[in-house]
């Protein structure tokens, strides 16, 4: 692996040390944060989501030692090596440690080139467990990457690119329906560079008004037009060092594209009333929820310009095609809304969380979003269950079901009072939980541990519903 794309944590309360090892690892190429203590490495791993790929740490620390911060990344973080630095006199406890869980040990002082090497094999062995295809989800485990929530394949592809494009000044375009997260990937590309810490400048295009895009993009001069009482900059120069997120592109006017795209092209600009190019040193991101390559084939948008734009592509891929990611999800939005709220609203029920899978979600994370807010504000009980549900959820999770069949709900029998939407929806909810076991143990060749992870339930509760659908001789 290119360990330029590396991320590694260091932990070490002398400050002498970490500035050592900070210059050392970072010479290698990698990524490096250092912090003072433990509790300061678990507050640095929980701002990013543990996305590191190793810890190196010191045993003997005040706060939060070694052995302690090694038990909460096990837990909370599993699959991060954890390499232990230790002086000779506790070589016997970081050999305990291994036995708990690190990776592996480097004594004091050290040896630069075993350091190297231990940190190379601990960052190779994570690189293979996080950019595995649908890794399981362990409790306390890996949600997803970069502050983003998903471990399906197509998430999985985002996080490969990102990975490749993150340090770079690569132009990326990225795509996707709204609601799927398209700034969240612009923050990453911009939060995991060298430009982290610069400015980070967002423009909603869309929200401009054509007569004013040109000034909000390069600024202005005073007396440039009508109200420009003073000299103002624009968009590029406040983003100058740092990233410009250009959302929703496609809506810029056709007049100023070609303005824009000598702006990219040059990396120069003059003011709106002025004479002067400036220079700058900007990273762009553009997105948009528009196929351009239509617009470009309806001449609403310059091919010139998408082209220069579609440098690297990122697809973000809608709900309803990852429905494994749902659940977790859910879980994150629940935290989030319970500590809002104050409520201590503990999941879904089987059949909520199944209805929840089945829906098409037109309106993407953002609309589950705006739902389980609403639940968890409404919910008076410590579940939120099937009848909470929207209508909408209901029946689009019965027509969801049917439609994979190619035919409408069938309800053979007499609805003049006897069967209740509920009832409904819970045998459509055992339809969709058969057709997604069969397909799990499709995918996994009839291996029933394999499946119960893609299908993030325990194994036993995979043999009981087996059971009970009869799929048991089929496995």
């Amino acid at each position: 692996m290119s360990q330029s794309q590396a991320r590694v944590l260091v932990v070490d309360d002398e400050p002498n040390m970490r500035t050592v090892l900070t210059g050392l690892l970072s010479r290698e190429g990698y990524r490096v944060e250092s912090v003072e203590n433990g509790k300061a490495a678990l507050a640095a791993l929980e701002r990013t989501g543990g996305d590191v790929h190793a810890v190196l740490t010191d045993l003997r620390m005040p706060e939060m030692d070694g052995m302690q911060l090694l038990e909460a990344i096990t837990e909370r973080y599993p699959g991060r090596p954890v390499v232990m630095l230790t002086a000779h006199g506790t070589v016997d406890t970081a050999v305990e440690a291994m036995k708990y869980g690190a990776f592996d040990f480097v004594t004091k002082p050290f040896n630069a080139d075993e350091l190297r090497a231990v940190m190379a094999k601990a960052v190779n062995t994570a690189r293979a467990e996080l950019d595995s295809v649908e890794p399981a989800r362990t409790p306390g485990g890996q949600r997803g990457r970069y502050g983003m929530i998903g471990i399906s394949k197509a998430m999985q592809d985002v996080y490969t690119v990102l990975d490749k494009v993150a340090n770079t000044p690569t132009t990326v375009l990225v795509t996707g329906e709204s609601g799927t997260g398209k700034e969240l990937v612009a923050h990453a590309l911009h939060e995991n560079s060298s430009r982290k810490g610069k400015p980070f400048i967002k423009v909603n295009c869309a929200a401009i008004p054509h007569t004013l895009i040109e000034s909000e993009l390069f600024g202005h001069e005073k007396g440039a037009f009508t109200g420009a009482i003073a000299s103002k900059p624009g968009r590029f120069e406040l983003a100058d060092r740092g990233t410009l997120f250009l959302d929703e592109i496609a809506e810029i006017p056709t007049e100023m594209q070609v303005k824009l795209l000598r702006a990219i092209q040059e990396s120069s600009f003059e003011r709106v009333g002025g004479l002067k190019t400036l220079k700058v040193d900007v990273r762009l991101v553009a997105a948009t929820n528009r196929n351009l390559q239509t617009e470009v084939e309806t001449s609403r948008f310059r091919e010139d310009l998408f082209y220069r734009l579609n440098v690297v592509p990122i697809h973000l891929p809608p709900l309803r095609e990852r429905p494994g990611d749902i659940p977790l999800l859910v879980e994150h939005m629940l935290e989030r809304f319970n500590d809002r709220l104050g409520k201590q609203v503990t999941g879904l029920s089987h059949e909520a969380l199944a209805a929840f899978r089945a829906y098409g979600w037109p309106g993407n994370v953002r609309e589950m979003e705006n739902v389980l807010e609403r639940l968890v504000l409404f919910c008076e009980d410590t579940e939120i269950t099937l009848d909470l549900l929207p209508e909408e959820l209901k029946t689009g999770a019965a027509y969801a079901v049917a439609s994979s069949t190619g035919a409408p709900p069938r309800l053979d029998r007499d609805l003049s009072g006897r069967v209740s939407m509920k009832e409904l929806v819970r045998e459509t909810t055992a339809q969709l939980e058969k057709e997604l076991i069969v397909q799990a143990l499709d995918q996994t060749g009839a291996n029933v541990t394999r499946a119960a992870q893609l299908l993030m339930i325990s194994r036993k509760s995979l043999q009981n519903k087996m059971k009970e659908f009869g799929l048991r001789e089929e496995s």
